[in-house]
């Protein structure tokens, strides 16, 4: 009888053995065949994730930064980069403010709802836009450079050089930057066959000479060539007069109410920087009140034609660029 109670036993552990044995092999065939299929299920396929081939490496005006997949929280941090990215049908998570605008200018006020606003250009706000999360960061250099390693601590971050004219060129580097680099030349295409269109439409009306002016806070600027409408002008073939061709900068030059006969001109633009104190607007009234101004011949012959600051300089992206040439049509009374 203890025999046979040993031989059950002997069964009984033997077969809770193999048992054990068989759950312990089950898992661990479970583990190896199934982290991979249940991973995948859980998971963005590997080909839609960003890999290493999706990896493109940017190189800016602070370096070189390595920019994975297609970003999906973009924040921008000028006002020209913000019309970049609509342009390109990219709505950013966070975006500076407009530096005229409540908090954006009108014409992408509507494209703008629920983007959070992280300061301005000047002063970005560092918490806030920590706080968003964002996957890629657009600035520049002339405006954020003391804190870019604070920036491209928080996400990637690609700056642009400057900020005076060359709006294409910072817009190409922003589409290479967010992956959109073929939809950012069609664009910039569409904007070129545009201004060649009006120089051929214009003909003899380009033989006028043209100034632009801007008003601002105790300031007199006739605008020149390297500037928002300056680099737009020399596309479409618009020139200056030959009083401005021998300025020391070709950016702006600042003139006290004396010089006023220096804007004169065949045709004039002028616009109004105003952030809200009145006096931009003041400086402006102060000007086209006095007899200088009033004595110049593009006034006489009601020329001299007030334009949108924001549009026509403050902008400075490929929205405002475009509609400036859609006014520019109606001035110079093109089809």
């Amino acid at each position: 009888m203890l025999k046979a109670i040993g031989q059950k036993t002997t069964t009984y552990i033997f077969t809770l053995l193999m048992a054990v044995a068989l759950v312990v092999t089950g898992c661990g065939g479970s583990n190896t065949g199934g982290s991979g299929n249940n991973g995948n299920a859980g998971k963005v396929p590997a080909t839609d994730a960003p890999q290493s081939e999706d990896t493109r490496t940017i190189t800016h005006a602070m370096g070189t930064t390595d920019v994975k997949g297609t970003p999906q929280r973009i924040v921008v941090l000028t006002n020209e980069g913000t019309e970049a990215l609509l342009a390109l049908g990219i709505k950013p998570v966070g975006a500076v403010k407009s530096w005229t605008g409540d908090p954006w200018y009108s014409h992408i006020a509507d494209q703008m709802a629920d983007v959070t606003v992280v300061g301005d250009e000047s002063q970005p706000n560092m918490e806030l836009i920590a706080s968003l999360q964002p996957d890629l960061i657009i600035g520049n250099k002339l405006r954020q450079e003391k804190v870019y390693d604070q920036l491209n601590g928080i996400a990637p971050t690609v700056f642009s050089e400057t900020l005076r004219g060359a709006w294409q060129t910072n817009f190409a580097l922003y589409a290479e930057a967010v992956g959109k680099t073929a939809e950012g030349e069609k664009v910039i295409a569409d904007y070129d066959a545009r201004t060649a269109a009006f120089k051929e439409k214009a003909g003899d009306k380009l033989n006028q000479k043209v100034s632009v002016v801007r008003f601002m806070e105790g300031k007199i600027r006739i605008y020149l060539e390297d500037t928002f409408t300056g680099i737009a002008f020399s596309q479409m073939g618009i020139t200056r007069p030959d009083s401005q061709q021998n300025y020391k900068d070709t950016f702006v030059e600042e003139i006290t109410k004396e010089r006023i006969p220096e804007v004169d001109a065949d045709m004039l633009f002028y616009f109004t920087y105003e952030t809200g104190n009145g006096k931009g607007s003041e400086m402006e009234q102060d000007v086209l009140k006095d007899p200088l101004w009033q004595s110049l011949n593009v006034v006489k012959n009601d020329k001299a034609i007030r334009v949108d600051d924001a549009i026509w300089n403050t902008a400075g992206g490929v929205l405002a660029a475009n509609l400036m040439i859609d006014e520019l049509y109606k001035i110079y009374e093109l089809e």
